[in-house]
C-alpha cells in the first residue's frame, strides 16, 4: 500500500509552538522533506528526532515532488516541513500535494503555526472576511495587475515581506490603493514581536527614517462597501443611461433587467429610466 504525506507546521519563531504531533509525526515517518536541510536540522535536533532528510524547494519542486511520489508510492510515509509556519502556504509544497492527489496518495495536515492567521487575529482589523496574497509578484506587469484587483478588494488582505523590500512595497500600495489602515507585524512570536497598527501614509513616512528589520507581515483594511458604492455611483454618473443600458446588455441581462438594474445603480426609480428611453 502506499504511504501517506504528512504537512506538518513547524514554529515561526517560538519553538514552544511545535505540536506534540508534529514531533511524534517527525519520529515516525520514514523521510522528512524539508525546505532547507540545513535550517530544519536545528529544529530536529532540539526536539532530538533523527529521521533522515531530504530536501524540497522551490528550484526542484517538480522533479523532486516526482521522486518523492515514487517512495510514497513504494510504501513510504514522508512529512513535509518548511522553514517556518505550514506547508504549501507560499510554499511549494502545493505541487506535492497536487501530485499526490492524481496519483490516489493520501495526504493530511497537521496544524500549527501560520504567519498569516496570527497577524490577522492580532492585526485589530475585521478577520470575518479576509484574503490572502502572500508575497507581491515580481514581474512588473503582474504586480500591476494583482495591486489592481486590491484596490477593489473589499475583505481585509494579508501579504507578506522581506525587509529590504518593504518600503518599496508600501510605496506602491498606497499609489494603488490610496490611504488605508495597516498593520505591520514583525519578528511573530520571536522575543522582539512588533505590532503596530498604523495607516500607510504614516508606515512610509515612518520607513523613511528607520530602516525595516526582520520579516514583514502586512494587514491591510479593505475598501469598505460604501466607499465602493460611491465609486461606482460616480462612475455610472458619467454614463449616458443608453451606455449604462448597453454594458447590462453585453453581460445578457434582457432589456426588462436591464433597465431594472440601471435604475437600481443610479438611485431612481425604473419609471425615469423608462421615460428616458422612451420605452412606457
Amino acid at each position: 500500500m502506499a504511504g501517506t504525506l504528512y504537512l506538518c507546521a513547524t514554529p515561526i519563531g517560538n519553538l514552544g509552538d511545535m505540536t506534540p504531533r508534529v514531533v511524534e509525526t517527525l519520529h515516525m515517518v520514514d523521510v522528512i522533506a524539508a525546505e532547507d536541510t540545513r535550517n530544519s536540522i536545528k529544529l530536529l535536533n532540539h526536539f532530538d528526532i533523527h529521521t533522515s532528510m531530504t530536501s524540497y524547494h522551490e528550484y526542484n519542486k517538480v522533479e523532486k515532488a516526482r521522486q518523492l511520489v515514487g517512495q510514497l508510492l513504494s510504501g513510504q510515509n514522508i512529512a513535509l516541513i518548511t522553514d517556518a509556519g505550514t506547508p504549501a502556504i507560499s510554499d511549494p509544497g502545493e505541487v506535492l500535494v497536487r501530485m499526490c492527489q492524481e496519483q490516489g496518495i493520501a495526504v493530511t495536515s497537521l496544524p500549527g503555526p501560520a504567519a498569516c492567521i496570527t497577524a490577522l487575529t492580532l492585526s485589530g482589523l475585521s478577520t470575518r472576511r479576509f484574503c490572502f496574497e502572500g508575497f507581491l509578484p515580481a514581474d512588473k506587469k503582474e504586480k500591476a495587475a494583482v495591486l489592481q484587483e486590491l484596490a477593489q478588494e473589499s475583505r481585509t488582505m494579508v501579504l507578506y515581506e522581506a525587509p529590504h523590500h518593504l518600503t518599496r512595497t508600501l510605496e506602491e500600495l498606497y499609489r494603488a490603493l490610496g490611504q488605508r489602515r495597516i498593520t505591520l507585524c514583525r519578528e511573530l512570536t520571536k522575543k522582539f514581536e512588533t505590532v503596530t497598527p498604523t495607516t500607510l501614509e504614516e508606515a512610509l513616512e515612518h520607513y523613511s527614517r528607520e530602516e525595516p528589520r526582520g520579516e514583514y507581515v502586512l494587514v491591510l483594511e479593505g475598501k469598505s462597501l460604501e466607499q465602493k458604492r460611491r465609486e461606482d455611483i460616480a462612475a455610472w454618473e458619467n454614463m449616458s443611461v443608453e451606455e449604462h443600458m448597453e454594458y447590462y446588455l453585453q453581460q445578457g441581462l434582457d432589456h426588462k433587467s436591464a433597465m431594472k438594474q440601471v435604475a437600481q445603480d443610479r438611485g431612481v426609480g425604473k419609471r425615469e429610466i423608462y421615460r428616458h428611453l422612451h420605452v412606457e
